[in-house]
Formats: C-alpha cells, sequence, structure tokens
C-alpha cells in the first residue's frame, strides 16, 4: 500500500506494528507493541502519532465531497464516522495510559467497547478539527507517561487484553492505521490516485 509507504518514514515503528497485520501475522502484533514501546519510547512515538494526524488531515482536506457520506470499511462507516471513532480512541486509550502512569486509573473503569462509530454529518473543517484535539489530548499524555512507559495499566481491551502504559500510547497508533486504510479505501473509490495516497504521507 503506497500511502502505508509514504507514512512510514515519519512513523516507522508504529507502520512497522501495523505491517503485522497488513499480511497477515495477527499473533505478530502484540510482540512488536511491546518491542517497540518500552522505557523512553513516550517522546518518539507521539512524534509518530502526530505524522500520523497529520496523514489523517491530510486526506480529510482532499476527499471530495461526495466520498463523506460513502460508507465503507469497518460497519460501512462513512469518513465522519470513521474520523470521529479513530480521534475518541486515540486519545482514550493514551489517557488511559496516562492515568495509570499516575496513579489516577479508576477501579470501576470498564473494558474497551469496540465499533463505536463517531458523530455522522461533521464536515470537513469539524473532523480536522477532532483529529487536531485528539493530538493534543495525546501530547499531554504522553508527557505523563514518559518515564512510565513499563508500568501495568488496568485497562481492558477484548481483542489485545492488558498492555503497558507505554504501549496504550503505540497501540493507538497501529489503530490509527486501520483506520487511515480505511478512508484510503473510501478515497480509492472516487479516485485511485487518493486511495494511493500520493501527498497524504507525512
Amino acid at each position: 500500500m503506497r500511502w502505508l509507504d509514504d507514512l512510514e518514514p515519519g512513523a516507522p515503528d508504529v507502520v512497522a506494528a501495523y505491517r503485522g497485520i497488513e499480511e497477515g501475522r495477527f499473533l505478530t502484533v502484540r510482540r512488536e507493541v511491546r518491542r517497540r514501546a518500552g522505557p523512553g519510547t513516550a517522546e518518539p512515538v507521539v512524534i509518530e502519532l502526530g505524522a500520523i494526524a497529520e496523514a489523517l488531515t491530510a486526506l480529510v482536506r482532499v476527499l471530495p465531497d461526495g466520498a463523506f457520506s460513502a460508507p465503507g470499511g469497518e460497519g460501512d462507516w462513512n469518513v465522519a464516522e470513521a474520523i470521529g471513532h479513530t480521534a475518541d480512541s486515540r486519545a482514550g486509550l493514551s489517557m488511559a495510559g496516562a492515568l495509570a502512569a499516575t496513579g489516577r486509573f479508576p477501579a470501576d473503569a470498564p473494558a474497551v467497547v469496540q465499533g463505536i462509530p463517531g458523530e455522522r454529518g461533521l464536515g470537513r473543517e469539524a473532523l480536522a478539527r477532532r483529529i487536531a484535539v485528539s493530538q493534543r489530548v495525546v501530547e499531554r499524555a504522553a508527557r505523563s507517561i514518559a518515564g512510565h512507559e513499563a508500568d501495568p495499566c488496568p485497562l481492558v481491551h477484548p481483542q489485545v487484553g492488558r498492555l503497558r502504559c507505554g504501549e496504550w500510547l503505540f497501540f493507538a497508533g497501529v489503530h490509527d492505521l486501520m483506520h487511515l486504510e480505511q478512508l484510503h479505501g473510501i478515497a480509492a473509490t472516487f479516485s485511485p490516485s487518493l486511495g494511493e495516497g500520493p501527498g497524504t504521507g507525512a
């Protein structure tokens, strides 16, 4: 996938972990997350998440108007639903790591619930703002996670299970790429070149 190749220089570790999914090696993803999200990684990982946020925003800005209501990928979500879900997830996963790192993770916090779409009907500028806000949350969370990357986090994901604080920050990027791929799939139905991703990398 050319869009993934374009993004790799700006987010090399997250892309490398994601390629395990791309190539069907699902069991390797958790191992790659653990290997790449150890002590001292919060700062470089948040830079990679910033590159992914830029790629999401770039795609939102070049999609034709008709693409925003088109279904595609998980649950036949449209662009607004996929972007909203992605923004909420990247903020929520990174905040979970930050709360655990600072000893403030709530004892009664529920497990992650998958498959909740974002708000329908948001336009181009509103979606770009959602991505920007989520990146600011990620950056704040990363400052709390720094130095505590290997601390345990009680958050439970139905497929991933439990990860450490820094691993949740990293996994937020892997999850981003799942939905960036979905968005490129929608884009490809309108323009093969948009689906490939020229100009949308980091």
